[in-house]
């Protein structure tokens, strides 16, 4: 009779992965228990396990490519449909990111320290995908993608535009400071705003501790959204890009960069909704497309998803590098392996092409004689 082990094994075959094998990719049990618990809550187990010590693995990210570059992944979340049901069903009927709980994820997440993310990210400060395309460090490719969202709104001096999602500040510094731009950003966490605000200094730059639900100030110029999509859930696809809509000018653009998933489902992988982002949904092309039908015209649908994989590495590097003095402050062991699953996790997942970034550019009524797009 095969134990859950075999099991577990079976299910790495097409993956190219041996459980306490030779290779890298090659998962090392310290405790068979980890088996019974797989079965038991699926991916969520995977994680859970991982953040506990009973398994390690020498190439996080080649492990979690292969897996999914396989299917494996999927299968393991098959596996715990009734011990996740509430998850699902939360994920299926509620409506997980209303103003009331917007500004949950800004507390879990993103309010967890200042001092991590100074050292994680780069001195932008910028905490979603580069661009490497010509790039060599962190730096300068966070720099690249920053000028190539101005480059395709077209942006220029005076121009008023509203960074839904603003994060620690980087476009809206950016756009400031080498544009001329007056900018008005809004986020959900308290720390990223004081921090915004007091990098802005200076500049034509306002930011505001607020849903974008609850911005009137329109009309903008333009409007660019870098990351909040993944974070506004599945049922406010329809009134976050109406949203946008209503705060754009009829002759602007709108520049949407977000995370995306292949396909479409109904709920967030239980682990990163329990420990990273609550709430949160990745959107598939089919739900943006039905979202923009009728309100926008595409003019420009953009993929550079394995560009997060390289981004998503040195994040990793930098983490790893400035442990020593986070310890501490943050936990320990535990929390440094919940991050570094979280880190390498999603870096194999993208380089897998399971997940996908896209920067689609959008307009109200089509560019009059076409848009041309930039690269």
């Amino acid at each position: 009779m095969k134990t859950k082990r075999d099991l577990a094994q079976a299910l790495l075959v097409p993956a190219g992965v041996v459980l306490d094998g030779p290779q890298p990719w090659d998962p090392q049990i310290h405790d068979e228990n980890i088996f019974e618990k797989l079965f038991r809550t699926g991916s969520l187990a995977v994680g859970e396990t991982y953040m506990q010590g009973l398994w390690d693995v020498s190439d996080m990210a080649a492990f979690f490519s292969r897996a999914h570059r396989a299917g494996t992944a999927s299968r393991v979340f098959s596996l715990a449909t009734l011990a996740v049901l509430p998850h699902l069903l939360r994920h299926r009927f509620l409506n997980l990111q209303s103003t009331r709980r917007s500004f949950e994820v800004g507390e879990k997440h993103y309010d967890i320290g200042n001092d991590l993310y100074g050292k994680m990210l780069d001195p932008t400060m910028a905490y979603t995908c580069a661009y490497w395309k010509e790039a060599r460090t962190l730096e300068e490719a966070q720099i690249a993608k920053l000028d190539l969202v101005c480059k395709k709104i077209g942006l220029k001096k005076g121009d008023r535009i509203f960074d839904a999602g603003c994060g620690f500040g980087s476009f809206a510094i950016f756009a400031a400071e080498r544009y001329g731009a007056e900018v008005v950003g809004v986020t959900v966490s308290k720390e990223q705003a004081a921090l915004a605000r007091d990098r802005a200094r200076g500049l034509p730059v306002e930011i505001r501790l607020q849903d974008y639900r609850d911005v009137n100030d329109g009309p903008y110029d333009h409007i660019v959204s870098i990351g909040l999509m993944e974070h506004i859930g599945r049922k406010n696809y329809p009134i976050f890009i109406q949203s946008m809509r209503r705060l754009l000018k009829d002759d602007g653009l709108f520049l949407l960069h977000t995370i995306g998933n292949n396909r479409t489902t109904w709920f967030a992988d239980p682990w990163f909704d329990k420990y990273i982002f609550p709430n949160g949904y990745l959107p598939s092309p089919h739900l943006i497309g039905k979202a923009i039908d009728g309100v926008f015209v595409m003019e420009d649908w953009h993929t550079f998803g394995t560009d997060y994989e390289r981004t998503l590495l040195a994040w990793f590097e930098n983490f790893h590098a400035a442990w020593p003095e986070l310890s501490d402050a943050y936990g320990g062991d535990t929390f440094y392996r919940l991050w570094k699953y979280y880190l390498l996790s999603m870096a194999g997942a993208f380089h897998s092409r399971y997940l996908n970034l896209w920067q689609i550019v959008l307009s109200p009524r089509g560019v009059e004689r076409g848009y041309t797009s930039v690269r």
